[in-house]
């Protein structure tokens, strides 16, 4: 998606740092990104393991408030996201002369370095969360090709119980080898292939729904959703599917890396807008279909993921390609989410260390039937610890829609809604009591409200299932 060229030359500052005295990090590199691969890159981020839980929330919400919260997510992230969109360049949305290439970048630009600080947290521990629950949701996959195999084999009454450690282990071996990916500009073949995975299984469980549903002959679930014995618990569960919902379309974080592929004319900030707006129709046209179906198909017995509820191992083999298509697809999300993690933590380091070997050497290594590779052992070495460390999580918490429902709402109000939102004020400098002020305000509100409730939920979620 990026190829070089003399004429445009571009800087990756490391945050904190300004353009001019990062000259050491200076690349070549033409933009060539168009709005069908900016379309592609967001499917992958967005359609991702938050969709197979989006039946199991429905069952939580009831027919009313399920669809309710996904087209209110929807109309959300769509407004907030062109919000980002205009952040791109400074001090002008469209012609501004400064490039913000990362989520952090954009915060310091608008709001001053104090702020950037408090944002970094929030994306860095976000990156760090995608790759746990990307990581899970993986290995829940691989479990369900065999369980279906198993039960298709010995019949539904057959033993077919298997641990996820070994398949978390796997997934984490694979990322180890697809994190030597250079940067998020060679990435362009992962996400077109991700993207068409994430279509294929939200397809098929779309359809599995529909089909299940014509054999029950009814339309399962209730307008309440699940029943419980007592009012706390329901507000538990139904925080828990607020923050499912919320993880299953939070995508900005990645929103201005994807922008910065972008190529001119037109301004990057249009062509960001259609892309994400039209991404997120389509997106949630499935979330809702998807969610919708499993409800139906299941009623407020829905499993916490579409894909591996007991009723969907036959007919086995669709059950398989679409497990299959996940495990694809996750291999190209954790990329999407772990690169500009990788670029912000190298620039660092290199900066820090411009002198040595270890951190700057690269070796060209040449394998039969494959392109040149080039291979930097502190590369290696970084980005090998970091796998492990969301692998050694994933092992220790693998529970998956509470750790969905904990990431969701833990970065959906900083990430989504607060930053985008004061960007945009210091941006246009909206005086405080105007009108688009006091609307912003309570769109601001609401939004927190609903990240408080949705973060209790979950974590009380999460410490139970520990516990027990």
């Amino acid at each position: 998606m990026v190829e070089v060229d003399e004429t445009d030359e571009i800087s990756y500052p490391l945050l904190g740092d300004d353009a001019s005295s990062s000259s050491h990090s200076h690349a070549s590199l033409k933009r060539t990104g168009t709005v069908w691969t900016a379309i592609a890159h967001i499917i992958t981020g967005v359609i991702g393991s938050g969709v197979l839980s989006l039946a199991w929330s429905m069952a939580q919400l009831g027919w009313i408030a399920g669809p309710i919260c996904m087209v209110l997510f929807g109309i959300i992230t769509i407004i907030s996201s062109n919000l980002l969109c205009d952040c791109y360049r400074y001090p002008h949305p469209e012609v501004g002369h400064i490039r913000n290439r990362s989520y952090a970048e954009a915060v310091k630009s608008y709001l001053g370095e104090k702020s950037m600080w408090v944002a970094e947290i929030f994306v860095q521990e976000s990156y760090f969360g995608y790759g746990i629950a990307y990581t899970i949701t993986a290995a829940i996959s691989m479990r369900a090709i065999l369980k279906s195999n198993c039960y298709h084999e010995e019949g539904q009454e057959a033993p077919c119980e298997y641990g996820d450690s070994l398949f978390i282990l796997l997934f984490g071996a694979v990322q180890i080898c697809f994190s030597q990916i250079p940067n998020f500009h060679n990435m362009e073949w992962l996400s077109v292939i991700a993207a068409v995975m994430s279509f294929t299984y939200t397809f098929i469980g779309f359809a599995l729904g529909f089909a299940k549903v014509l054999e029950n002959g009814e339309i399962r679930g209730s307008f309440g959703g699940v029943s419980t014995s007592t009012i706390s618990e329901k507000v538990w569960l139904s925080s828990q599917a607020i923050g499912d919902i919320a993880f299953a379309y939070t995508y900005n974080i990645i929103l201005l890396d994807i922008q910065d592929t972008l190529k001119t004319p037109p301004s990057e900030n249009k062509t960001m807008k259609k892309a994400s707006t039209i991404a997120i129709l389509i997106t949630s046209f499935f979330f809702i279909s998807c969610g919708s179906f499993g409800y139906a198909a299941f009623g407020n017995q829905a499993p916490g993921n579409l894909l591996t509820g007991f009723g969907f191992y036959e007919p086995y083999w669709l059950v398989d390609i679409a497990n299959a298509c996940i495990i694809l697809h996750l291999v190209g999300g954790y990329q999407i989410y772990c690169q500009p993690l990788f670029a912000v933590a190298e620039r660092h380091i290199k900066k820090k260390h411009p002198n040595s070997g270890f951190v700057n050497n690269e070796y060209v290594i040449k394998l039969p039937l494959l392109p040149r590779l080039k291979l930097s052992v502190f590369r290696l070495c970084f980005r090998t610890a970091y796998v492990a460390s969301t692998t050694g999580l994933a092992l220790l918490f693998p529970y998956f829609n509470q750790v969905l429902g904990v990431l969701g709402a833990l970065n959906f109000w900083p990430l989504a809604i607060y930053f985008p939102v004061q960007m945009y004020l210091a941006q246009n400098k909206v005086r405080a009591w105007t009108c688009i002020w006091i609307v912003l305000q309570a769109f601001r509100m609401f939004c927190l409200l609903c990240t408080i409730l949705a973060f209790i939920g979950s974590v009380q979620g999460l410490v139970s299932n520990k516990l027990s």
